[in-house]
């Protein structure tokens, strides 16, 4: 039976990524040397680490995110990163995926995007704008840039 997902990333900077890490989950890491960090997270349960290693930028990630239950959840989720300074970008009632969605990004220092979602309805459509505009589904908004959060009301910006 699996106990929690592992994730581990590469990093540049231990201490910049921890601080944002220990702001991302509110959470203190569980282990930290030199080169190496480790979050074992219960909710979600999450095993995280932080390696630092030489990378190249742009690699095969993507993005990694969290599905929370509602609109409220990312609200709420956004609320608390903010207010722990980290640069939130949201896009609220977006279509992405093949689903309309509420969520917030937030990138780390070495650029990986994080996402905070919840799914609201099924859409015919892969992405917002012109049927099959895959150049816009599921990638992260370039960041990091801050978008003003909570200046807008639920199901729309």
């Amino acid at each position: 039976m699996m106990k929690r997902m592992h994730v581990a990333v590469n990093c540049s900077d231990l201490q910049k990524s921890l601080d944002f890490y220990k702001a991302f989950f509110g959470a203190e890491p569980t282990k930290v040397k030199e080169n190496y960090a480790k979050f074992e997270l219960d909710n979600p349960a999450l095993h995280f680490s932080l390696n630092v290693r030489p990378f190249e930028k742009n690699g095969v990630l993507n993005h990694l995110g969290f599905q929370v239950n509602n609109t409220e959840d990312v609200l709420a989720i956004g609320d608390r990163l903010q207010k722990s300074g980290l640069l939130l970008i949201d896009e609220m009632n977006t279509t992405c995926c093949y689903a309309v969605q509420d969520k917030v990004w937030v990138h780390d220092p070495d650029g990986n995007a994080w996402e905070i979602f919840s799914a609201k309805e099924d859409s015919e459509f892969e992405s917002a704008g012109e049927p099959r505009d895959v150049s816009l589904c599921c990638a992260p908004p370039s960041g990091p840039q801050a978008i003003a959060f909570g200046s807008f009301k639920k199901g729309g910006l």
